[in-house]
């Protein structure tokens, strides 16, 4: 039953709309959420409403069309993670000695001067050429090729300095652990 004067009141139809929803989806917060969503887009076509056309029919087929879009949605997500899930490695190695070299890494790259880090940074991190790092940089390339040297160098003995074997140890068990 619609008023005269209102052709367009979507507040008499909630209940209905609730309702469907619920039917949809079995879930009174994911109805809520796909009423919301129908209704967000009756009224963004409310111009494209029949006046004198059935609002009920309309609200409906658009809740229905709406829940459509979210199962086909939720299905290509699915399908796309269950693909990336078989091109990803089923078990990761453990990653502690892993992110205490990283560290260590990082730290010598942060240690370098600030000339040689941020040259080295544009070419080895960010991809530049020589030339485009030179240019955002403004020094010459021959200036850039030699800072960038020297930071690599300074990294080469970094690696040749720091032993290979992890500073982490197992704290408890047996007794039976070599160090």
């Amino acid at each position: 039953m619609e008023r005269k004067d209102r052709p367009f009141d979507v507040i008499g139809q909630l209940a209905a709309l609730r309702r469907y929803a619920r039917s949809l989806v079995r879930n009174s917060d994911e109805a809520e959420d796909l009423v919301h969503d129908a209704l967000v887009r009756a009224f963004e076509k409310r111009k494209s409403f029949r006046s004198g056309g059935n609002l009920r029919t309309w609200l409906l087929s658009i809740l229905h069309n709406a829940h459509i879009d979210r199962l086909r949605r939720n299905r290509s997500l699915t399908r796309r993670h269950d693909e990336a899930a078989v091109e990803a490695e089923q078990s990761l190695p453990a990653g502690q000695e892993h992110a205490v070299r990283l560290q260590q890494v990082r730290d010598a790259f942060f240690d370098l001067p600030e000339e040689q880090r941020e040259a080295l940074h544009l070419v080895a991190i960010e991809d530049l050429s020589y030339q485009e790092a030179a240019q955002a940089l403004g020094i010459p390339v021959g200036t850039l090729m030699s800072r960038i040297s020297r930071a690599r160098a300074q990294l080469r003995e970094f690696e040749e300095k720091t032993p290979r074997v992890s500073h982490l140890r197992i704290i408890g068990g047996n007794g039976n652990e070599s160090n």
